[in-house]
């Protein structure tokens, strides 16, 4: 089932300057369950996106579903089982990060059970008397989740959720949405912050100038950024190099290491022809892409468009 389904969709802001395009014919499709990334670089279409979704500014054109619902038009009927932050979540400092879940939560006529249920979930049990002017930026944070989180939604929108947190902040907002999405919630997370993603989301798509260059689970996102190959160290570099083109094998250097064309499961042939020159290895090891590799490649390959 598509949780959350875009297509074709555009907008376009207009001003005294001119006009902006911040989405660009995009398409879209948020299976059920699971963490979803939605990456791209700031301006990309991330932000704008999500408040289509949510009803918050209408599209130029192009359509948008939620759990089967038109939005805005039937968002109504679905939005209980919705949860959203959509930028920085705000709370009155001087109230404790109890008091203001429970004033949020009498505005939908849930019950004070409901909360305490929260704050254990999201971490913050022991602190919720405390008032949240003590709170450090990241239980701000998780506190914010845990509002979203009051109606028991099926699904979450989170935009930026790490934004400006420091890494142990950004480890406790890691943490609380890989365990929300193994709970079969469907979590739907814009972010930059691309090592975590890619230790927290199932699957993800990446934007560039308000469209979807790639999209998918992460392992085939990142397979399809470069073809696997091997790094390569020896003591002698440029003997080595010269012994793995002699041996027909496409070989580069890169970094103070040789990158090797082919894949880790033809390590031996390296090992050997080395060898067979009195070179031998200080380290042999698969050429791993990361997420951020594959993301700068699509979003500095993808041409930018005149502005209309």
């Amino acid at each position: 089932m598509a949780v959350i389904e875009v297509e074709g969709l555009r907008k376009e802001y207009r001003s005294r300057r001119g006009r902006t395009l911040a989405v660009d014919g995009l398409d879209l499709v948020v299976p059920e369950g699971g963490v979803f990334a939605f990456l791209g670089p700031n301006g990309a279409g991330k932000t704008t996106t999500i408040r289509c979704l949510l009803g918050l500014v209408r599209p130029t054109a192009g359509r948008c579903r939620l759990l089967g619902a038109e939005t805005p038009q039937n968002l109504a009927t679905v939005i209980r089982r919705v949860g959203s932050i959509v930028e920085t979540p705000t709370f009155f400092p001087r109230f404790s990060g109890r008091l203001n879940l429970e004033l949020l939560a009498r505005l939908d006529g849930i019950g004070r059970k409901a909360v305490s249920d929260v704050l254990e979930r999201v971490g913050l049990a022991d602190r919720a008397d405390d008032l949240v002017k003590t709170y450090s930026l990241g239980m701000r944070q998780r506190l914010g989740i845990g509002a979203a989180l009051l109606k028991d939604p099926d699904v979450l929108i989170l935009d930026e959720p790490a934004n400006g947190l420091d890494p142990a902040g950004i480890k406790e907002v890691r943490e609380l949405l890989r365990r929300l999405g193994d709970q079969g919630r469907t979590i739907f997370v814009s972010s930059h912050i691309l090592t975590e993603v890619q230790h927290t989301a199932d699957r993800v798509a990446i934007l560039s100038r308000g469209k979807c260059v790639a999209s998918g689970p992460v392992g085939e996102v990142l397979a399809a950024g470069r073809s696997a190959g091997l790094i390569v160290r020896v003591d002698d570099m440029a003997g080595g190099l010269e012994a793995l083109r002699s041996a027909g094998i496409a070989a580069s250097a890169d970094d103070h290491a040789i990158r090797v064309m082919l894949p880790p499961e033809e390590a031996a042939t390296v090992t050997r022809t080395l060898a067979d020159r009195g070179l031998y290895l200080t380290e042999l090891r698969p050429d791993e892409v990361d997420l951020e590799t594959v993301f700068l490649d699509l979003t500095r390959e993808t041409p930018k468009e005149a502005s209309p």
